[in-house]
């Protein structure tokens, strides 16, 4: 990916942005099969608990932990979305495959270190922390179908500059979000793939 240019005279410098709906729903899916597969292997011992009452732990950790990455910062989201700036021309809209690829490739010991914590946990409550795992992926996942059922309602795309996603897409670097047309970049309302 090369250095955008930079406006001259005084106008707003162009960036490289990164769809908002994109960066949320990248580490959904990793989530969510990790967790799976470690509720899976979580099951075979019977654990402190036994693994009906594991499982049934895991279900609402499930609910739980969905429901808590769903709503998290979610007033934020809609105060920088509300206050986006129509992007410039010379913006660069990163590619999605490119914001995912980054995005999991920042957080790929995290979810390692998720992994290898939710199945030690299994000894003791079989099952639990990989659904409490999978819940945070469906969370990011239902968070992303939220902010696409906003931008198709506004008709309006949301974008984040790159540089600024260290603390993530509603962190304290983030000031405004910039925004296009529905038809811009790749990715469709919600971060998915165009069909």
């Amino acid at each position: 990916m090369g250095v955008p240019p930079k406006k001259t005279g005084g106008a707003r410098r162009a960036a490289a942005l990164a769809r908002v709906a994109v960066v949320v729903r990248a580490n959904a899916a990793p989530l969510w099969w990790a967790g799976l597969v470690a509720a899976g292997a979580g099951a075979w011992p019977a654990g402190l608990t036994g693994r009906r009452v594991g499982l049934w732990a895991g279900a609402a950790l499930f609910l739980v932990t969905a429901a808590a990455v769903v709503l998290a910062r979610r007033g934020r989201y809609t105060r920088l979305a509300e206050g986006a700036v129509r992007a410039a021309r010379g913006d660069f809209l990163q590619d999605r495959a490119v914001t995912v690829r980054l995005r999991r490739r920042t957080h790929r010991w995290w979810l390692a270190g998720a992994f290898v914590a939710a199945l030690a946990s299994s000894f003791a409550v079989p099952g639990a922390g990989g659904l409490c795992l999978a819940g945070a992926g469906a969370g990011l996942w239902l968070k992303a179908r939220w902010l696409g059922r906003r931008e198709r309602d506004r008709e309006t795309l949301y974008w984040v500059r790159v540089d600024r996603l260290a603390k993530g897409p509603a962190g304290g670097p983030v000031e405004a979000y910039r925004s296009t047309g529905v038809a811009a970049g790749d990715a469709a309302p919600g971060g998915a793939r165009r069909r």
